[in-house]
């Protein structure tokens, strides 16, 4: 496991990324069947969860593009909440920042919607995440852009989590990969980077209503960063 050297990290100039275009793909393609709710909705202190995520990369990124696919419609309705942040972007599904991009093969799992995703990439580096993590934070992203190795994970206690940073040159080798694959087969080719994150939020995602409740009480308690 290669480690990002923490004191380096320190010393660096964060002008140093203003010259690289960062954007972020966030799934939120699937069915969210062993919550059932559609998950994306479901609120957070008063925000969905899907919006906690977007506004956690939106000062970093130029662009973020959520993947939908089942209830497709609730995801529109739900990002419309960005869309007089670019008063001149009148593209269909764009919010601001913010694209959402139809993966109409979603019912093949995950690996699709990252495909999907990643077919819209033109930054020089991108963050992927399913959109069910809501207490990523924005320090967290801020500091693995300070880490200039290719591929980067946080880690918290040895564990690793969401989201991961990503080089363009992943960008065709995914594409390229089978749908029934997935981001672990990928990964196990490449030299991943881990920085470890005083943040045990970057490990809990929302799969049932318990993980909802225990991620809210989380979120209100302040603990899903400590």
């Amino acid at each position: 496991m290669k480690s990002c050297n923490k004191d380096f990290m320190k010393g660096v100039d964060t002008s140093m990324t203003q010259n690289t275009r960062v954007e972020a793909v966030i799934l939120a393609a699937g069915y969210s069947s062993r919550a059932g709710s559609f998950k994306m909705e479901l609120c957070i202190e008063g925000k969905p969860v899907i919006q906690h995520v977007i506004d956690a990369f939106t000062p970093f990124c130029d662009c973020i593009y959520v993947v939908g696919g089942y209830q497709y419609e609730k995801l529109e309705a739900l990002l419309s909440v960005y869309s007089n942040e670019d008063p001149e972007s009148n593209a269909k599904h764009s919010y601001g920042k913010v694209r959402l991009v139809l993966n109409e093969a979603f019912e093949l799992g995950m690996f699709s919607s990252v495909q999907t995703g990643v077919h819209y990439v033109k930054g020089d580096r991108f963050f992927l995440t399913p959109g069910d993590y809501p207490l990523i934070q924005k320090d967290i992203i801020e500091e693995m852009l300070h880490c200039e190795e290719d591929y980067v994970i946080p880690s918290f206690d040895h564990h690793a989590g969401h989201p991961i940073l990503l080089p363009a040159s992943a960008k065709a080798e995914i594409e390229a990969m089978e749908k029934d694959s997935n981001l672990k087969v990928f990964l196990k080719k490449k030299k991943v980077t881990y920085v470890e994150v005083n943040d045990q939020g970057i490990l809990y995602d929302l799969d049932t209503m318990s993980d909802y409740e225990k991620l809210r009480q989380m979120k209100e308690t302040g603990k899903g960063d400590g």
